[in-house]
């Protein structure tokens, strides 16, 4: 569940994206053992005292890395995969955004993960995977998460959702997948 001071799409987009640098700079047990660093890192990003960096810089390290399913690591049968479904219409500029259709949107999946998650989003095709593995946003590689914000901070923001606070409910990860048809408005 997002932290209390999460209100908003954007903030939820923030959270998840603090939790990735607490990760990084601080290990797999950052969640439990860097709140404050977490807390530290959503609030400069929600107040634009830090700002995430270009989306280049995750295609440089996915070009560097091992080509690998980004959902399960298989090596056999890759082919490329839209993180955010290229088929998403939120309104008519979709089927030529290049925040959609482009490379940033990009990773390599195995056909049968590439079959499966189909049109899903991302946080809802993973808990798919791992239905058994909580929290199942553990098993989202860093990689893949950080492509998928930044591409769906876009989504959100063409259709004027990145303020959206839920609707009386508390957000969780899965609003974040609205735009792919997954959860709810």
């Amino acid at each position: 569940m997002p932290d209390r001071e999460v209100k908003t799409i954007r903030d939820l987009i923030f959270y998840q994206y603090a939790k990735i640098i607490a990760k990084s700079a601080m290990g797999p047990d950052s969640k439990k053992n860097a709140y404050g660093f977490i807390k530290t890192k959503f609030r400069e990003l929600r107040d634009n005292e830090m700002k995430w960096s270009d989306i280049l810089r995750e295609d440089k390290q996915f070009a560097e890395s091992e080509k690998k399913c980004a959902y399960c690591g298989s090596t056999e049968n890759l082919q490329w995969e839209h993180i955010v479904p290229k088929s998403l219409l939120i309104n008519d500029s979709c089927p030529t955004c290049d925040h959609i259709q482009g490379i940033h949107n990009q990773v390599w999946a195995c056909k049968s993960c590439n079959s499966k998650k189909g049109t899903k989003g991302l946080y809802r095709f993973m808990k798919e995977l791992h239905p058994d593995v909580k929290p199942f946003s553990d098993c989202v590689p860093p990689l893949l998460e950080k492509k998928y914000l930044k591409t769906i901070w876009y989504c959100h923001q063409c259709k004027g959702t990145l303020d959206w606070d839920g609707g009386g409910k508390k957000l969780e990860v899965f609003d974040l997948d609205f735009p792919c048809g997954e959860g709810k408005k």
